[in-house]
């Protein structure tokens, strides 16, 4: 708070406001741009009064021998500072991948995609809407790639026919002409397809040849999009989504190692279910996320579709 006391003459008589301006003018005229002395130095009025006070001080004037106060402005706090939002991330899409086989038999269907993994091709079995066992593998940028490969394939007798899958068939370029929600039902149905199989994704998994993660995998990949391989890495690439919020095709993530790292992944597909490849010698199941051994190592969801 800012107060200006009374002014007072030689005499000790109180002189008003006006009075005092008038001094200060006939002082500014015989000692340009000063004051008063303070010791043996002199100050402009400017360096002694505060501009804004001097301002209050003109309007007040005639005020003679009182105290004026000048309330202190009041306090605004701080606008809240928006919570830092990160980009939504996107996966990459397929392109062009190569199918080859029909297999009623499953055992065969993982010999194949063996074989083509020791070749260093990404390849996957799935069964089939007939029932019957299919390998895919292969991201190539144009038909052309995907074909050229296939056909080298081919002369060599590690696969014989074949079909060339377009970026045009997946779920994922379907949704256009479907609708929203199309694309999260179809990476449901897929997960669902596995159910009862004892996955064992490529040989990726040498101590047990089953692996949770290739299933979450396999299953975006057969729709269109590129989910990386590890459980910790698809955690990463996810978008952040609450349990109350968990919608079809979202994936959910568990610490089944112990600590907070993640180790394991399912599917989420409705009514608080999810389906994963849980263990060795098991077989793809789906469970709840309130079943007490999975409610406590969850860890967190992730979302990759709209």
């Amino acid at each position: 708070m800012v107060t200006v006391m009374g002014l007072f003459n030689k005499s000790g008589r109180a002189v008003s406001f006006l009075g005092f301006m008038s001094l200060l003018l006939i002082r500014k005229r015989s000692v340009p741009n000063q004051l008063f002395p303070i010791g043996r130095k002199f100050r402009s009025v400017s360096s002694i009064v505060n501009p804004g006070v001097f301002a209050i001080l003109l309007l007040l004037g005639g005020c003679a021998g009182e105290n004026i106060s000048v309330p202190p402005a009041p306090h605004v706090a701080p606008k809240e500072r928006p919570e830092a939002t990160s980009p939504k991330r996107e996966l990459p899409r397929m392109g062009y991948s190569i199918q080859a086989g029909a297999f009623s038999n499953l055992d065969n269907a993982i010999l194949l995609a063996e074989s083509l993994e020791r070749r260093g091709l990404n390849a996957y079995y799935f069964r089939h809407k007939t029932g019957i066992f299919k390998v895919r593998f292969g991201d190539f940028p144009s038909e052309k790639a995907a074909r050229s490969e296939a056909d080298r394939l081919h002369t060599s007798g590690i696969i014989h026919k074949y079909y060339i899958v377009s970026p045009d068939d997946y779920a994922l370029a379907k949704e256009r002409v479907y609708g929203g929600g199309h694309l999260r039902n179809k990476i449901v149905e897929t997960a669902k397809s596995f159910i009862g199989l004892p996955y064992r994704w490529g040989g990726s998994s040498a101590d047990d040849g089953f692996d949770c993660s290739g299933l979450a995998m396999v299953v975006y990949r057969l729709n269109g999009l590129k989910l990386p391989r590890s459980s910790r890495q698809q955690y990463r690439a996810g978008n952040p989504v609450g349990r109350s919020k968990l919608e079809r095709g979202d994936l959910v993530f568990f610490a089944t190692s112990g600590g907070r790292r993640v180790s394991h992944v399912g599917v989420y597909s409705d009514n608080n279910r999810f389906v994963h490849a849980p263990g060795k010698g098991k077989t793809i199941r789906v469970n709840s996320l309130s079943d007490r051994y999975y409610a406590t190592r969850y860890v967190g969801a992730r979302t990759y579709l709209r």
